[in-house]
């Protein structure tokens, strides 16, 4: 994986990098895509309930397998495909049965390697895309693609360059070390991918036009201090600063709090399992 740069030719190209990886030029698997209609971020009855949304490329869904169902058969990488759904490639693998599915691709694997999930497992089988219960993973072990919930399919560590922890197994739950450094517990019969995930370079690129983000169905956003107090709790006041008739944080359209304010529920079930809290979700007035 390389972030490459262009020669500034044009205004964007100037300021453009792009992540210049290696994948497949092919179309997606047919078995293994569903439409995806654009909403323009509108509900059932055309509000608009996430802005900035429109427009955009068209854009197939690819149907992933997080749940890993197929037991002991070993499955081979056919490719590395580009997904516009997120910021992780995907990995096509055939099955010996036949069957093909989508998995999300792990940092390091390639055309024609040979994956395996089971429930049993010895030292030699812990290899990058191998899936496992929690409760067999040796310790220290880099994971992705954990589920929260036995059965219910891989839910944390699924984006570009992401990956977690296995601290230790016992008393039937896995202590997992969280990308933002969080410590908490999941149960050990959860399964989880061997491996970071791939496109680790993802975050490194620059769009370098307005055009690009347009492409990618992102409409302009204006600043709350660049609007007229009628339309923004931040506009208004005398050039660059916030209205409202004094000294006024940075808020939503709707007056939420846009900086520091802790918006998870303090009642949420999973909050007993959080060993160490990230610094965002401390409770106020913990250290």
């Amino acid at each position: 994986m390389a972030i490459k740069s262009f020669r500034p030719l044009t205004p964007a190209g100037r300021f453009t990098s792009l992540n210049k990886v290696a994948v497949s030029k092919k179309r997606p698997e047919r078995n293994l895509t569903e439409p995806k209609p654009k909403t323009g971020g509108r509900n059932v009855y055309g509000r608009i309930t996430s802005r900035h949304r429109g427009g955009g490329h068209k854009q197939l869904y690819r149907i992933i397998d997080f749940k890993r169902e197929i037991l002991d058969l070993p499955a081979r990488v056919q490719a590395i495909e580009y997904d516009p759904n997120r910021t992780a490639h995907l990995a096509l693998v055939a099955y010996a049965n036949g069957e093909k599915r989508y998995i999300i691709a792990p940092n390091g694997l390639k055309v024609d390697d040979t994956i395996v999930t089971s429930n049993k497992a010895t030292t030699n089988d812990f290899n990058v895309g191998n899936n496992f219960p929690l409760e067999i993973i040796p310790p220290s072990t880099r994971l992705h693609c954990v589920e929260l919930v036995p059965g219910r399919g891989a839910q944390i560590a699924r984006s570009a360059g992401t990956g977690l922890e296995l601290v230790n197994v016992e008393n039937g739950f896995a202590q997992l070390k969280m990308p933002s450094g969080e410590l908490r517990l999941v149960n050990a019969k959860c399964r989880a991918t061997i491996g970071e995930v791939g496109n680790s370079d993802h975050n490194q690129q620059s769009l370098g036009k307005a055009g690009r983000k347009r492409w990618l169905g992102v409409r302009p956003t204006v600043r709350g201090v660049a609007m007229n107090p009628v339309d923004h709790p931040n506009g208004g006041g005398q050039g660059k600063s916030k209205g409202g008739g004094g000294r006024q944080h940075l808020v939503s359209p709707w007056g939420q709090l846009a900086k520091g304010y802790v918006t998870r529920r303090r009642t949420k079930p999973s909050n007993s399992l959080i060993i160490v809290h990230h610094n965002s979700r401390k409770p106020r007035g913990q250290k």
